[in-house]
């Protein structure tokens, strides 16, 4: 069963960016699959993952259609050990489960199962009863939604992330404006998600002043006294705040090209939890 939980946790999680809910209907699928005869399922492996993904879809639907505390952000996954917990070609990167935000269920699956998991079409239609046309579609409207977003899963990962980060860290604390906009995009942006305990700025933060402002706001406020450890989440380069031994926030960094696209801050209490 170990086995099985490991191998379906990638597929519902990407679906839903939520560990404990990816979890549940994993558990749940297995569980009901007990109760079914070896020879009532050709390929016990497929039928699960087929089980998993549409059980996430419908859970997906039902998730988007609650209202949310101001943004959501999914909730991140510690790679710092990848090869022990869950492999690249498994975990979607960070950045490409929020741009997937904007597909639906269905969209979001297939576009996972392609991109993530290079199933062909004919495996994609098999698992949603649908035709390869139909597939192919659903895929096509998908990438017409990302537009010319970047959904390169590894275009956001750079190799000496600990001796950039480690810099960006330095330039926070001394408080220099104007270095730490070198290291910022023309159009980077900042979002935060403090799910319904913790108060953040709701909206999203845009531009390399407000940007900088805001971040060299929130290290004075709260972070000057707080540890910081550069990690990896999802495959990104991020930075864990603690109060004492307590992890009170999690920032998760997009960076191309040598420059900060989009920082990704979560502290919701809930989604943070796991991480160490």
């Amino acid at each position: 069963m170990e086995n099985y939980q490991k191998k379906l946790f990638p597929y519902a999680y990407n679906i839903l960016g939520s560990v404990d809910d990816a979890k549940d209907i994993v558990q749940d699928v297995i569980v009901k699959s007990l109760s079914l005869q070896e020879k009532d399922i050709q390929n016990k492996t497929g039928y699960l993952i087929r089980s998993v993904i549409n059980s996430a879809i419908n859970l997906k639907r039902k998730r988007n259609k609650n209202t949310r505390y101001g943004i959501w952000l999914p909730e991140p996954i510690s790679t710092e050990n990848a090869d022990k917990d869950i492999s690249k070609t498994e975990a979607l990167s960070y950045s490409l489960l929020i741009l997937l935000e904007k597909l639906n269920a269905k969209e979001r699956a297939v576009f996972i199962l392609k991109n993530g998991f290079d199933y062909s079409h004919k495996e994609i239609a098999d698992i949603f009863k649908i035709s390869i046309e139909n597939s192919r579609k659903l895929l096509s409207r998908a990438k017409q939604k990302l537009e010319t977003q970047n959904i390169n899963r590894d275009a956001n990962v750079i190799p000496d992330y600990t001796n950039f980060m480690g810099n960006y860290i330095e330039i926070i604390k001394n408080g220099d404006a104007k270095k730490l906009e070198q290291l910022l995009s023309k159009d980077v942006s900042l979002v935060a998600d403090g799910g319904a305990s913790i108060k953040v700025v709701k909206k999203q933060t845009l531009g390399k002043k407000e940007t900088s402002d805001l971040l060299f706001y929130v290290f004075k406020t709260f972070q000057s006294k707080q540890r910081i450890k550069v990690s990896r989440i999802n495959f990104q380069p991020a930075l864990l705040f603690y109060s004492g031994n307590k992890l009170v926030a999690c920032q998760v960094f997009e960076i191309q090209n040598q420059v900060i696209k989009n920082i990704y801050a979560i502290l919701d209490p809930e989604k943070i939890k796991r991480i160490s």
